[in-house]
């Protein structure tokens, strides 16, 4: 069975790396192909493998939580736009506005259609509200110097909302009686939403900025100073994620911080030297981090594909993943941007590309292993997986023809990408 793994492995990864300039021009997605391999792999392919996600909750909820933080930190290293600048505002929304807009319905689907608790109802909602930093890497920013409305807008989202869905999945697990709200639920608004928010964000950006400054006074020492990226980055992660958790707040959004203050401070120290000095870290970093990225979704999509095979799949989650793509996530969008200056189609596109991945995976497993009991997790993972699996495989077919569309329409001359000056 060892050899079976190394050859199936090998052989995949070495396709997708020899086909990755050839899939890029067709409307398929390396995703596609490794759901489609993990299902072949189960028992209604070739019955090579059986996984029951119940079984294996600690390796799941472990896989796609270092997913998570590596894809956030990557996100928060491209977003070169300072912090409080007024081009974050659609992502802002996206993240806050249409992400509550977008738990309400699918626990409004959950609870009135499919008939489930409500706290069982929002803990779903809250698992399919993120849109995924991950499986989204093609209709995300391509390099920290890419400045598209709709690439910003979505990238801002996908490492936003994977932190502040968090308290809402508490929420529910509150509703179900195995999460502390408080009397009125004051506990939660105060710790899990205020504190959990703030207190993450400030830990990441403190973090961040600090280990920013630690280089640049150790390269005014030394212009040469050798500095082991993948060591660095891996240790920021640690720090924030591990920060923000003993403080009680939300790692997620820590991770993403910490990204976005180092890449802030790197161009900082960048600027003040001359062309010919050292580069900065965050391109290194970048290149390291977008490789690790791609290996643990080849682990996690797989894992998918094959627990679907597994029969961990539903046609309340069809119907779930009909309307959150069709009808939840264009009416949230539409609402929660309302009056802001995105572009006609970049607000149609918004719309449209709100995929979900690895974030949904981790707070599925994090909820199934917090007390919910056997059936309604089975029914909640079943879902879930079903969502994941519709999304990886309609978006994977869209986002190429879509996006080749919306350049053409750019080099015409609109949508104008982000500008300096309002």
């Amino acid at each position: 069975m060892g050899a079976f793994w190394f050859l199936l492995v090998g052989v995949l990864l070495v396709a997708i790396a020899l086909l990755a300039r050839f899939l890029d021009r067709l409307p398929v997605s390396p995703a596609m192909i490794y759901l489609l391999v993990g299902f072949m792999l189960g028992p209604a392919g070739f019955d090579a493998l059986e996984l029951h996600p119940l079984r294996e909750l600690a390796l799941l909820e472990s896989i796609s939580e270092i997913a998570l933080l590596i894809a956030l930190f990557t996100v928060g290293i491209k977003m070169r736009v300072p912090v409080g600048d007024w081009r974050w505002s659609l992502p802002l929304r996206l993240a806050t506005l249409s992400m509550v807009l977008t738990i309400a319905g699918v626990a409004a689907v959950g609870y009135w259609l499919l008939g489930l608790p409500a706290g069982l109802a929002l803990v779903l909602g809250a698992t399919l509200a993120p849109t995924d930093p991950v499986l989204a890497s093609d209709v995300q920013l391509r390099s920290p110097q890419d400045r598209d409305t709709l690439r910003f807008a979505l990238t801002g989202e996908g490492g936003l909302n994977d932190g502040t869905a968090f308290p809402f999945v508490l929420l529910g697990l509150g509703w179900l009686g195995l999460h502390e709200l408080g009397e009125n639920g004051q506990r939660w608004l105060l710790v899990d939403v205020i504190w959990g928010s703030a207190g993450g964000l400030g830990i990441g950006f403190a973090i961040g900025a600090g280990v920013a400054r630690g280089v640049r006074v150790l390269r005014s020492w030394r212009e040469d100073a050798a500095i082991l990226d993948e060591f660095l980055l891996l240790g920021i992660i640690g720090l924030s994620y591990g920060a923000a958790l003993a403080a009680h707040t939300l790692g997620f959004l820590a991770v993403f911080a910490a990204g976005l203050a180092l890449r802030r401070g790197d161009d900082l120290h960048a600027a003040s030297r001359p062309p010919a000095s050292h580069s900065p870290l965050t391109p290194s970093m970048l290149s390291v981090n977008e490789q690790l990225e791609r290996i643990v979704e080849v682990a996690i999509v797989l894992l998918v594909g094959v627990m679907i095979s597994t029969g961990y799949w539903s046609m309340a989650g069809l119907i779930v993943a009909a309307l959150l793509i069709l009808v939840i996530r264009p009416l949230a969008v539409w609402l929660g941007i309302r009056g802001d200056s995105a572009d006609t189609a970049p607000r149609r596109l918004l719309a449209w590309f709100g995929i979900r991945g690895v974030g949904s995976v981790y707070y599925a497993a994090y909820a199934s292993a917090h007390g919910i009991p056997l059936p309604a997790s089975v029914a909640l993972v079943s879902c879930v997986f079903t969502v994941i699996a519709a999304s990886i495989v309609v978006h994977g077919v869209s986002a190429t023809p879509l996006m080749t569309l919306y350049r053409h329409r750019a080099r015409r001359g609109a949508p104008q990408p982000l500008s300096d000056k309002r």
